[in-house]
């Protein structure tokens, strides 16, 4: 199956099944100079994912050059999505390992907006959990990089690792990113601060506290409230 006939497929699937009433709304809430069709997420998941399924891509090369083409030859937003749709299916899970962080990374980087890149840090996620020992260099990087999008997914990536969260790589992503780092005082670096030690405090609490405590004024208001939201 070719990628111009999956990418064909899908592009004019997209507006059969929008409410054109909720594209600006839509736009306006997520900022976005890409403009929407109007497919909200569980529709858009119920009309692309059984077209991927339909239409599959031979190798590891041409499902990466079907997430590129798709996510970077875009009219509106949802074809972002279709590609972030594409990147994640099961087809494709043995090519979620390390040798697609570059591509992931490009997504974030191409992506550059909240919605883009965490739906990336869940496909992150499965990469670290799956293949730990040579995903974490490659993360522990992103949390220093000069690119605030990666910082970000550095300190989320590991938000559904549970008991299985590599701390050591969690808490150099945090320190990595508080008040006074290059991007410590971003509005989407100290949530996602708090977000990542919120979702901490529901496997260790105790070990949140700590770590909250320990900070002292290295941890913003944002990002202390959102840590402690849960623990009283």
């Amino acid at each position: 199956m070719s990628v111009d006939v999956l990418l064909a497929t899908i592009r004019s699937a997209l507006p059969a099944v929008a409410d054109p009433a909720n594209a600006a709304p839509m736009q306006r809430y997520m900022k976005s100079a890409l403009p929407f069709h109007g497919v909200s997420m569980p529709v858009l998941r119920r009309t692309v994912r059984p077209l991927i399924a339909a239409h599959p891509l031979p190798d590891r090369a041409t499902w990466e050059r079907a997430v590129r083409t798709l996510y970077a030859e875009v009219s509106h937003r949802e074809e972002r999505y279709a590609a972030l749709e594409l990147a994640g299916h099961r087809l494709y899970r043995a090519h979620r390992d390390v040798d697609a962080l570059p591509l992931f990374a490009w997504l974030v980087s191409e992506g550059a907006w909240w919605d883009l890149v965490d739906w990336t840090a869940s496909l992150v996620d499965e990469v670290l959990r799956t293949h730990p020992a040579a995903a974490r260099p490659v993360v522990r990087e992103w949390a220093t990089a000069d690119d605030l999008w990666l910082r970000r997914v550095a300190i989320i990536g590991q938000l559904r690792a549970k008991g299985d969260t590599d701390l050591d790589l969690l808490v150099h992503a945090l320190d990595a990113n508080l008040v006074g780092s290059p991007f410590g005082d971003e509005f989407f670096i100290r949530k996602a601060v708090g977000w990542a030690l919120r979702q901490h405090a529901r496997t260790d609490p105790d070990w949140v506290r700590t770590f909250v405590a320990a900070r002292g004024d290295r941890l913003s208001t944002l990002s202390r409230r959102e840590a402690l939201k849960h623990l009283g």
